[in-house]
C-alpha cells in the first residue's frame, strides 16, 4: 500500500487481485521498442466478470463512475473504476496536471485512548510514540517471523486519537489482528471504513484545485502550510473531514477522508472547478503505473507475508532499536545473518514485457523473480521491479518471458524521482 525512500513515505494502493496488474488497460496501439520494430501492448485486463461476482460493495461515487463511462471491475470486494478515457491519458493528467482518484475501498480504523499510541507502537516496525498531533507515519505490521501482514499509514489526529489506514484487501485481516491484540483497557477501536469515503487529489496542480473547495475556503493558509505527511481535521457538512498531504503517485498531492454523504458533492465540485486545470478522473490501472514508475511498493507484489520489510527496501521504516514490537526478534536475526534478498530496478533492453513472477537470471543461475513489470507510459519502454538474491550483481541480467530469455539490466532506484517535496514541476529523468 505504501512505499517511499527513507525520507519520503508515500501512500500505496492495495492488492486484492494481482491478476489485473499482469496487463495494462487502454494501451492498444503498441509502442516502438528501442531495439527496433513495434511491440504490441495488450489492452487485456484479467478481472473476473462482474456478473460472476457475489454482491460487491460500492462507494458513494459508483453511480458517477458508471455515468461517466468508467470501465468497472471487481477489486477487493468492491466495484471500482479501472479506467475512464484510458491509462495513457489518465497517467499523463496526473503527471502533468491533476487527477482525482476514488480510493474509498481502503480501510480506516480509529484507535483511541490514553494508551493508544504506546499500544500501536508495539505492533508496528516504525516509531509511533513521539509522532506529533498532525503527523503521519508510514510503517509495516509484521508477524512474529517478520513477514509483512500489511503496510499502512498511522495518523495522529489528536492527543488520544489515531487512525490506521490499511489496504482494502487486508482490511479484514488487520481489523482482526488489532482486535486480537487489544489490551484489557486504555484502548478502543472503531472501524470507520464503511462510513468513510476517500478521494485522492494528485498532481502538480493539486494544491491549486484543493483550495478551490468551498468547504476549505477558510483553511487556505492551513492547506498552503501543510507539509508532506502532515494532516489536519475540520468540521465538514456531514461530519469530520481529515485532509492530508500524502499520495501514491510520486506527485504533490492530497487525500480527503470524508463522511460518505459529503463525497459526491466534493467530487463533482472538484471536477467542475478543476476544468480549467485539466482535471481528469483516474482509475486503478493508471494508479498502478504511476506508483510503479516511482517504485512504490505494492502489497502482494513487493510486500507480503513471505517478504520482510528489510528485503522489500523499506528498512528505514524498521526501527530495530525501539522496544519490543511483533516481529522484531526475527528482523534482528535476519539483519545479523545478512538479508537474503533485495529489491532491484530493471530496464528491459530486449523485446517483451516482464510480468509478475517471471524468473530473473544471471547467466544460468536463477536469482529471483519479477514483483511488478509493465510498460512505462512516461518513458515508453518496459520496466520491472524484481526481488533477487542479495549477491546478484549489477549489470546485465535476463528475464524468462514465456519461455524466452529477454535481456535486461539493473538501473538506479527509483526509475522516476518523486516530486512530493519542493517544486511540484521539477524536471526529472530516467535513472541511468
Amino acid at each position: 500500500m505504501y512505499r517511499c525512500d527513507a525520507e519520503e513515505p508515500v501512500r500505496l494502493i492495495s492488492a486484492a487481485d494481482s491478476a489485473w496488474r499482469s496487463s495494462i488497460a487502454g494501451l492498444d496501439s503498441g509502442y516502438s521498442h528501442p531495439a527496433g520494430g513495434r511491440v504490441a501492448v495488450s489492452s487485456r485486463v484479467e478481472f473476473p466478470a462482474l456478473s460472476d461476482q457475489p454482491v460487491l460493495k460500492t462507494t458513494p461515487l459508483t453511480a458517477w463512475h458508471h455515468d461517466h463511462g468508467a470501465r468497472m471491475v471487481e477489486y477487493a470486494g468492491f466495484e471500482m473504476p479501472v479506467q475512464y478515457e484510458g491509462v495513457l491519458a489518465e497517467h499523463a493528467a496526473c503527471r502533468d496536471r491533476v487527477g482525482l482518484f476514488d480510493i474509498t475501498h481502503m480501510g480506516e480504523i480509529e484507535v483511541t485512548g490514553s494508551a493508544a499510541g504506546t499500544w500501536l507502537d508495539s505492533l508496528v516496525t516504525n516509531r509511533v510514540v513521539g509522532v506529533a498531533v498532525g503527523g503521519i507515519v508510514y510503517t509495516a505490521m509484521c508477524r512474529e517471523d517478520g513477514g509483512v501482514l500489511d503496510d499502512m499509514l498511522i495518523y495522529h489526529l489528536d492527543a488520544e486519537t489515531w487512525m490506521v489506514v490499511c489496504n482494502a484487501a487486508n482490511h479484514g485481516k488487520i481489523a482482526a489482528w488489532l482486535q486480537s491484540h487489544l489490551p484489557a483497557n486504555g484502548v478502543s477501536l472503531d472501524d470507520m471504513s464503511d462510513r468513510t469515503a476517500l478521494i485522492a487529489v494528485q498532481g502538480p496542480d493539486s494544491r491549486d484545485l484543493l483550495t478551490l473547495l468551498e468547504a476549505l475556503a477558510g483553511h487556505s493558509e492551513t492547506v498552503d502550510a501543510l507539509g508532506f505527511y502532515e494532516t489536519f481535521s475540520l468540521d465538514g457538512p456531514d461530519g469530520r473531514w481529515v485532509v492530508s498531504r500524502t499520495g501514491y503517485t510520486g506527485e504533490h498531492g492530497y487525500e480527503l477522508y470524508l463522511p460518505n454523504a459529503d463525497a459526491l458533492g466534493v467530487w463533482e465540485e472538484l471536477m467542475a472547478k478543476g476544468a480549467d486545470l485539466g482535471v481528469q478522473p483516474v482509475g486503478l490501472a493508471a494508479r498502478d503505473t504511476l506508483r510503479f514508475e516511482v517504485c512504490y511498493c505494492l502489497y502482494g507484489h513487493e510486500l507480503g507475508e513471505d517478504i520482510t520489510p528489510l528485503e522489500a527496501g523499506i528498512r528505514w521504516a524498521v526501527k530495530l532499536k525501539k522496544e519490543a514490537f511483533i516481529g522484531k526478534d526475527a528482523l534482528v536475526a535476519q539483519k545479523a545473518a545478512g538479508v537474503p534478498r533485495k529489491l532491484v530496478c530493471l530496464e528491459i533492453t530486449g523485446r517483451g514485457i516482464a510480468r509478475q513472477d517471471a524468473r530473473v537470471k544471471t547467466g544460468d543461475r536463477d536469482v529471483g523473480h519479477v514483483t511488478s513489470g509493465t510498460f512505462s507510459p512516461t518513458f515508453k519502454r518496459p520496466l520491472a521491479l524484481a526481488l533477487v538474491a542479495a549477491d546478484t550483481p549489477d549489470g546485465d541480467l535476463t528475464i524468462d518471458v514465456r519461455g524466452r530469455d529477454v535481456a535486461c539490466r539493473t538501473t538506479k532506484f527509483p526509475f522516476l524521482a518523486a516530486r512530493t517535496k519542493g517544486d511540484p514541476r521539477a524536471a526529472r529523468t530516467l535513472s541511468e
